[in-house]
């Protein structure tokens, strides 16, 4: 029985992603794929009290920054993996990263989704070309799943974290950032298992090291943020959450790693608040957000006597909202028209 195995180069969770390794990633991950824009938004400022700009990785082909992972890992990947193919567990923006990047390469590709998972998401999975399996209430039990029934297949197993590759892939989104922007204040970005925080971070101390990187986590899954403030491998039984982004229940181990040696804080916000970014995103800007791509707004939001006067940039990491929520998304934009 062959195991499900990770990049032979880089094994050790303890190899930190260089910002060397993000320099390498930007010319594979720049031939697929163009920089997304960063815009300031004035009237999302003015509700801020700061000049807020979005990173609108909404824009990428797959609707999220995830791909940027993809396709550097992808990209680099021996004869033989690329052969026998690769498997990834994901709530979506993962999965359709690796198939998206998978097709691009002309490498079979395997997706693992939670029961009930966003149907868009798994739809725009399965266009792509990937195998896709539903498996278990949650990411963290779907993953589970991967880890312990498939290694079988011999499958090249892409994590959506533990995987320096990934990281450095999805560091070129910030190396985007400081191209446009040298120095901005704060830089927040959204936590699921907390690979975009950690590449932005890596990228932000090595060009701007004042910049402070925020990662932002929902209150209703908030493992990765309560690992990092206690210092022990927190975890939760539910992620009660209807960002699934963000709907994690335990920490990575090289990531929790990385976000404790670089990020400066994380912010924790509810439901209702990721409702209210998503309107305000789309009110303001007209782009529709998911609920994890609306978490760093939410938090600039929540934070915003904090951030007043400042240059503050939100990573709008995905729009690949399920349609159902939606009208919960108008109701909670409507109420706070009314209340205030």
């Amino acid at each position: 029985m062959r195991e499900l195995v990770h990049d032979p180069i880089e094994t050790s969770i303890m190899l930190h992603v260089t910002y060397d390794d993000v320099l390498d990633a930007v010319p594979r991950v720049r031939e697929v794929l163009p920089a997304t824009p960063l815009y300031e938004w004035p009237g999302l400022g003015e509700l801020l009290g700061c000049r807020f700009f979005l990173k609108h990785e909404n824009h990428q082909p797959v609707g999220a920054f995830k791909v940027r992972g993809g396709v550097n890992v992808v990209g680099r990947l021996n004869d033989e993996d690329t052969k026998r193919g690769i498997v990834g567990c994901s709530t979506g923006n993962h999965g359709q990263s690796l198939a998206f990047a998978a097709r691009r390469f002309g490498v079979p590709c395997t997706i693992v989704v939670p029961r009930e998972n966003n149907p868009g998401k798994n739809r725009a999975i399965r266009s792509l070309g990937a195998e896709l399996i539903e498996h278990g209430r949650d990411f963290d039990e779907a993953k589970a799943y991967v880890e312990n029934e498939l290694e079988s297949r011999g499958l090249r197993y892409v994590h959506s974290a533990n995987e320096p590759p990934l990281i450095a892939g999805v560091g070129t989104m910030a190396r985007e950032i400081f191209d446009e922007l040298p120095d901005p204040d704060v830089i927040l970005v959204p936590i699921g298992l907390g690979s975009g925080v950690c590449a932005t971070a890596l990228v932000a101390k090595t060009l701007s090291p004042n910049t402070q990187v925020i990662g932002v986590q929902s209150e209703g899954a908030p493992a990765v943020a309560r690992s990092w403030k206690t210092g022990n491998h927190e975890t939760t039984e539910r992620a009660d959450t209807f960002a699934e982004g963000l709907a994690t229940r335990a920490p990575a181990e090289m990531t929790l790693a990385i976000m404790r040696e670089l990020i400066d804080d994380v912010i924790l916000v509810g439901d209702d608040e990721l409702r209210r970014a998503c309107y305000w995103i789309l009110e303001h800007t007209h782009n529709l957000a998911e609920g994890a791509g609306a978490a760093a707004l939410a938090g600039a939001y929540r934070c915003r006597d904090r951030f007043a006067g400042q240059t503050v940039v939100g990573i709008l990491s995905g729009g690949n909202l399920d349609i159902s929520e939606l009208p919960r998304i108008l109701e909670a934009g409507r109420a706070f028209r009314e209340n205030g």
